[in-house]
């Protein structure tokens, strides 16, 4: 091997430099589009109950997006906070309470509904 050096740069430059080794693609395995998902028993023996569930999911989150949008504040900011309203127990519940306590277990339904279709695996 032989050492020449180069004028403008000063530095030792090979008379025979080593091939470059250039790095080959990894053979990739073929993807089969056609072949079926894995799925879970009750994809296979209970699709009735995964979709329909699907579709109560559906309903609930549309029903608790419609109940949080027409429930109104009257208690904004600071003053509400601290002053609040003077409430009987044993009232009878009023349009706001019955609207807070029907948006409440909609939200529920959500959790619950939810919770079960992500097990179900749909």
């Amino acid at each position: 091997m032989t050492w020449l050096i180069g004028v403008a740069t000063a530095k030792p430059i090979l008379a025979n430099p080593p091939p470059i080794q250039v790095p080959q693609p990894v053979p990739q395995q073929a993807v089969n589009f056609n072949a079926p998902a894995p799925q879970t028993w009750f994809q296979l023996h209970a699709s009735w109950l995964t979709h329909g569930l699907a579709g109560l999911f559906l309903i609930v989150a549309l029903g608790l997006i419609i109940m949080l949008a027409i429930q109104t504040t009257k208690q904004e900011g600071l003053s509400g906070t601290l002053g609040g309203r003077v409430e009987s127990a044993y009232s009878r519940l009023g349009a706001e309470e019955q609207l807070k306590r029907i948006t409440g277990v909609f939200a529920v339904m959500f959790v619950v509904i939810g919770t079960i279709l992500s097990l179900t695996g749909i």
